[in-house]
């Protein structure tokens, strides 16, 4: 497709997400859904004006794939509520590795006996499907910094966890197809791949966000005078934590994550820590006329929020929109329809309800975090990234035929039932 033809399709779908906003917002529907109607509608399934070829373009999707992930899980590591608690964070740990670790085996094993995909691909395709989306997931994740929703909170901290805690598993889906060094009898993957990847990636991020918050809190002096771009700061933050976890092989999604809830949490204790400050001085001296409001620190965390926001909102739109162009008739048959409804309606609710088996947690919060296990960019970004370490063609083409029905799937049956599902869930409470 000529360039022409691609900047008059992208601009016309940011100009009328860009007016439609409030019509949208008010929709019984996603957003995502609209991006791929028109996707599928511009696609090869219709008027074929344009068409990406997943398999080939794989350099260029795990990279817009990649960013769009990484920005979206630092803006959920901000979002979550202060402070961390074990008792708080018990049922999204159990959800981000148990109940993860469990649909990758139920999917493993329903491809591998019912669909007979090889071992190893039915593992590496239950890891690419396995973690929650937190890019398309918008709507069932806090919604601003503290949001203490109990299912948005958990919806939100398992996609910000997950999407790390999946890689060891997509490792060893690579090592069974002979693309990974496993070691003998799994050593190498056990310590390297689960147990050091894991643990340093969240030592990295939680000392990158703490870090970074009593910097930006030093530079702004006691009154606050000093400016901190902190988009850039924020976005700085992203790529410093993630390419040192690529330097010394750690789950860099997962440093990612930590960093944003270890920079929300450090700055809220300052900012608190401060205003005591402020109040005792105050009561001191009667005269002092300063108000309290004018001693808030900007804080980076929240101001960069907002501009995560946009970038995600613009990811998100894009890659729906390129994922209407790489589906095709043929990938629609019984097995990714299958496999599809295996997932939605039996892998995930199975999963979190045992997950959560031991746990206090209510019937009705199972079922719907059972229901809201939305798949997306995430799981296109394994993809990709399985293609590019070596994937066979063959293979590769199958993989994409499974992963891009589900994700597809998962956008129209999520987008549709999140809002009406959503608000009777308030209503009740």
């Amino acid at each position: 497709m000529e360039n022409g033809t691609w900047f008059l399709l992208i601009g016309l779908l940011m100009l009328g997400r860009g007016l439609t906003s409030t019509i949208l917002t008010r929709s019984p529907f996603s957003s995502s859904i609209v991006y791929l109607a028109v996707g599928l509608i511009a696609g090869p399934m219709v008027l074929n004006l344009f068409r990406f070829h997943p398999v080939e373009e794989a350099p260029l999707l795990e990279i817009l794939t990649e960013v769009a992930v990484l920005i979206s899980l630092f803006s959920a590591g901000i979002k979550m509520p202060v402070p961390v608690t074990v008792k708080q964070w018990g049922r999204p740990v159990l959800l981000a590795w148990v109940a993860m670790a469990l649909t990758v085996g139920f999917v493993a094993a329903f491809t591998y006996f019912v669909l007979s995909l090889p071992l190893g691909l039915a593992v590496l395709l239950g890891a690419i499907l396995a973690p929650t989306d937190p890019v398309l997931a918008t709507d069932v994740q806090s919604r601003h910094p503290g949001d203490k929703d109990h299912l948005r909170f958990n919806l939100t901290s398992e996609a910000g966890m997950n999407d790390g805690s999946a890689f060891p598993f997509v490792m060893l889906g690579l090592g069974l197809l002979g693309l990974h060094d496993l070691g003998a009898s799994g050593w190498k993957w056990i310590t390297l791949d689960v147990l050091w990847a894991t643990s340093a990636a969240i030592a990295v991020g939680i000392v990158g966000g703490v870090l970074l918050a009593q910097i930006g809190w030093k530079l702004r002096g006691s009154e606050f005078k000093h400016e901190i771009l902190d988009d850039l700061a924020g976005l700085g933050l992203i790529a410093l934590v993630y390419g040192i976890s690529l330097s010394i092989d750690a789950w860099g999604f997962l440093a990612v994550f930590f960093s944003g809830v270890a920079l929300r949490q450090t700055e809220l204790k300052l900012s608190e820590r401060h205003a005591r400050q402020f109040n005792s001085v105050k009561q001191k001296d009667n005269s002092l006329t300063v108000d309290a409001n004018d001693s808030k620190p900007p804080i980076i965390s929240v101001e960069s929020l907002v501009f995560g926001a946009h970038l995600e909102r613009l990811s998100e739109m894009l890659l729906v929109f390129l994922l209407g162009g790489m589906l095709a008739f043929q990938f629609w048959n019984w097995q990714t329809l299958g496999l599809a409804l295996f997932l939605f309606v039996i892998a995930r609710p199975l999963s979190v309800y045992i997950s959560l088996a031991g746990t206090n947690t209510s019937w009705t919060l199972r079922s719907m975090i059972g229901w809201f296990g939305v798949r997306g960019i995430g799981s296109i970004y394994y993809l990709m990234y399985a293609i590019q370490h070596g994937l066979d063609q063959h293979l590769a083409q199958q993989l994409t035929q499974f992963v891009l029905v589900v994700v597809t799937l998962s956008i129209i049956v999520h987008g549709i039932s999140v809002k009406p599902i959503m608000e009777k869930f308030w209503r009740r409470r």
